[in-house]
C-alpha cells in the first residue's frame, strides 16, 4: 500500500512542481520527477511525517520535486 500511495502522492506532487516551475513535460515525466521529489523529500521530512501527518509528506514530495527541476534545468538541459 506504501507504494501506490507513494506513486499517487509522487504524480501529483510532480504535476504541482512541473506548473510551479513552468516546465513543460511529458505525462511519465511529470510522474518520475514527482515519485523522485517525494522519495527526496520523504527522507528529508520524515520527521515531520510524524509530528504533521500527510500533508507533510506532500510538502517535501513537492519540496523535493522542485529541486529535482532545478537540478536537471540547471545540469542536464542545458548541455
Amino acid at each position: 500500500m506504501g507504494l501506490v500511495l507513494l506513486i499517487i502522492v509522487g504524480a501529483a506532487a510532480g504535476f504541482l512542481a512541473t506548473r510551479l516551475m513552468r516546465l513543460e513535460a511529458d505525462i511519465p515525466t511529470t510522474i518520475a520527477i514527482g515519485v523522485g521529489g517525494a522519495l527526496i523529500g520523504g527522507g528529508v521530512i520524515r520527521v515531520l511525517m510524524e509530528i504533521t501527518g500527510w500533508m507533510a509528506g506532500f510538502v517535501g514530495a513537492v519540496l523535493g520535486a522542485l529541486l529535482l527541476i532545478w537540478l536537471w534545468q540547471t545540469y542536464v538541459q542545458r548541455r
